[in-house]
């Protein structure tokens, strides 16, 4: 079989999800055709199905140093690098391919999209998870300085046995007085950071991100600038939610909604990164 055959036959296992097959298939079309980027971005595409992202990474790798610019090899990359935690990274990629997929007019509907806001929400998760450990850490580390300071002051009374008791009772009630201001800042805290949720209608129709530049159409829906420029570009001109005609010259800044997101975002700076 040629490499084109094998290439064939790779694709059919795919779609009966025969995974190892199509493996197999493709790796017998590079063996035969190793200049081929494709055959690189199928079989990594098996090895995401597989879960092996180590293996789609160096797939990935190697077809983009045969086509720098082919949008699949940093799609697939930025797919496997997210589930390997490696979120920096995996956002580089997929916005690469965002940026690819704009230029060659490739419609990839919101998979690119849809991966890079999970790839940022991901890294602000973790992001979070990190900022939460550091403040449980900070909490342990001033309880235990309140406590020890106590200690430290119990131990150097010299004062009458009579009073000793008197200072020990107003040494611990000090120490739980402060010991519950810190806890209580720290209770604060988390109260605010479940609170860090942005409100859907802050949010852009197209990409559910907090909208930058919020624009109105002649149906009275808004969108964030860049999104409904590209939707215009790559899908149509029309409007998304209305399917009414749409072109950029009728879309209007909607003043009062960029007012509403510049005040949140002064309040909720943690926005900035969400």
């Amino acid at each position: 079989m040629s490499a084109v055959e094998l290439k064939d036959q790779g694709n059919k296992f795919f779609a009966a999800r025969k995974y190892d097959d199509a493996v197999s298939c493709y790796t017998k079309a590079i063996v035969k055709n190793g200049s081929t980027a494709t055959y690189f971005t199928n079989r990594a595409l098996c090895y995401l199905r597989l879960k092996q992202w180590e293996l789609a990474i160096q797939d990935c790798r190697r077809a983009l140093e045969l086509n720098r610019s082919l949008v699949k090899g940093h799609y697939f990359i930025g797919l496997a690098l997210m589930e390997l935690n490696m979120h920096d990274e995996a956002i580089a990629s997929l916005k690469r391919a965002h940026e690819l997929a704009k230029e060659q007019k490739l419609h990839f509907g919101d998979d690119i999209t849809g991966a890079l806001r999970q790839a940022k929400r991901k890294r602000w998760n973790q992001m979070e998870e990190k900022r939460i450990q550091q403040e449980i850490e900070l909490q342990t580390y001033l309880n235990k300085l309140i406590t020890e300071d106590s200690e430290r002051q119990i131990s150097a009374y010299n004062g009458t046995e009579e009073d000793r008791y008197e200072h020990i009772q107003k040494m611990n009630e000090d120490k739980e007085k402060r010991l519950q201001q810190v806890n209580q800042i720290i209770s604060q805290i988390d109260d605010r950071r479940k609170k860090r949720d942005v409100p859907d209608f802050l949010c852009g129709r197209i990409s559910f991100e907090l909208m930058r530049d919020p624009v109105i159409t002649p149906s009275g829906i808004t969108y964030d600038r860049k999104d409904i420029l590209e939707h215009l570009q790559r899908v149509g001109h029309f409007d998304p939610v209305t399917r009414t005609d749409l072109t950029h010259d009728q879309l209007i800044p909607n003043l009062a909604m960029k007012e509403v997101v510049d005040n949140y975002l002064e309040e909720n700076p943690w926005a900035e990164e969400y």
